[in-house]
């Protein structure tokens, strides 16, 4: 009996977990469509070519973790609007930074 109660709760926690997972993935994209998308359609930068959001790019020009991106975004450099804690929570800024590293390769 034990067993089952201990299997059935597991299941439960590691199901919350895909949901919860999924629900930021997806507030992440919202938010980036709404902050960033149109700076950076499809992952480009319409301001500097060279600074996309794709993985060889960002990782070139010193972005590698969800904590690089959140930076830039507060004190970003020439060209990019920069986005205080008001304007994007730091919760959100996290949750645009973990898109943009799952999403553009």
């Amino acid at each position: 009996m034990m067993k089952k109660v201990l299997i059935s709760t597991f299941c439960m926690l590691a199901a919350t977990s895909f949901a919860t997972t999924a629900i930021a993935a997806g507030k992440g994209e919202e938010l980036f469509k709404k902050h960033c998308a149109a700076c950076h359609p499809n992952g480009g930068n319409i301001v500097n070519p060279k600074k996309t959001l794709a993985k060889k790019d960002r990782e070139a020009n010193g972005f590698k973790t969800a904590k690089d991106l959140v930076k830039n975004m507060r004190k970003p450099g020439p060209g990019m609007t920069p986005f205080d804690a008001k304007t994007i929570p730091d919760k959100d800024a996290k949750a645009i930074a973990d898109y943009v590293l799952k999403t553009f390769k």
